[in-house]
Parts: structure tokens; C-alpha cells; sequence
């Protein structure tokens, strides 16, 4: 079982997730600002998924993967508009990807909607698996953000 460093994780994900996704959300952009983190997006850079090493730390004794969609626009009433859009549909989410998933203010008048996905070797093989949860995670989240997204622009003209 070969192991994949940090770096080689995240840089083949992408390739791992893009035939997961149904078509039109096969054709993401990618940035890669750390070694550990990787950021997935169509055209709008501060509207992305992400998937972000989480450490163990006091009071989060587990660390991990942070798979979800990050709102992370200069324009804090935007993320707030698009997290309190999600908080909308959070049952429906809930109830397709599972209870792990929450939808929170975050740092610097960002927001996000995100789980914590269990820590594993970085094999090739988790590597599928984390590309499987993301793909899902995506699929669920996207549709939701394209209308969010929409109704934003009319308001925001």
C-alpha cells in the first residue's frame, strides 16, 4: 500500500473527482494555495468547495479532511445571504448527505457548509473515497448555490 504525500494527495484529487461529477460540473477550476488545501470552483474563485487538512486539537481530538463550499467573498453580506440560503435547505441536505454536515459563520465575515471527514492513510484507495464524498457533497450543494446565487444577483444589481 503506497501512501501519497500531503502535496500528491491533493493535487490528484481533482482528477479523482472529475469523473464522479455528473457533466456539468465536470468542468471546475482548480487552485491549490497550500500543500493541504485544495480549492474547486466555476469562474467565481471565492465561491468554492474546498478540501482542507484538519488537525487534532483540544476539543476536536480527531483530525481529518474538511470537504464543502466555502464562502469566502469580500462582500460579507453575499456569504451571509448564500449561508442563510443553505440554512434554508439544511434538512434536504441533511437528509441526502447525512447529519456531519453544517452550515456556519466562519472567520473573517466568511461562511461555509462543511463536514469533517474521518482521517485515513492517504492512500489511493481514501483517495477515492474522499473524491466519492466530495463528488456527492457537490452534486447535493451545487444546484442550491447556482439558485442562491442567482437570487443574489437580482438583489445585488
Amino acid at each position: 500500500m503506497n501512501t501519497l504525500s500531503h502535496t500528491a494527495f491533493v493535487k490528484s484529487l481533482p482528477d479523482a473527482l472529475r469523473p464522479l461529477l455528473p457533466a456539468p460540473l465536470q468542468g471546475f477550476q482548480t487552485r491549490h494555495p497550500w500543500h493541504t488545501l485544495l480549492q474547486i470552483h466555476y469562474g467565481e474563485g471565492s465561491l468554492h468547495y474546498e478540501v482542507g487538512r484538519v488537525y487534532e486539537r483540544p476539543g476536536r481530538p480527531e483530525g481529518g479532511w474538511e470537504l464543502g463550499f466555502h464562502c469566502e467573498a469580500r462582500d460579507h453580506t453575499l456569504n451571509r445571504f448564500l449561508l442563510d440560503g443553505f440554512r434554508r435547505h439544511l434538512f434536504e441536505i441533511k437528509a441526502e448527505l447525512g447529519e456531519s454536515v453544517e452550515a456556519e459563520m466562519w472567520d473573517k465575515g466568511w461562511t461555509k457548509i462543511y463536514e469533517v471527514y474521518p482521517d485515513a492513510p492517504l492512500t489511493e484507495a481514501y483517495r477515492a473515497e474522499v473524491a466519492g464524498r466530495l463528488a456527492a457533497i457537490m452534486a447535493c450543494l451545487h444546484p442550491i448555490f447556482v439558485e442562491l446565487r442567482g437570487a443574489a444577483a437580482t438583489i445585488y444589481r
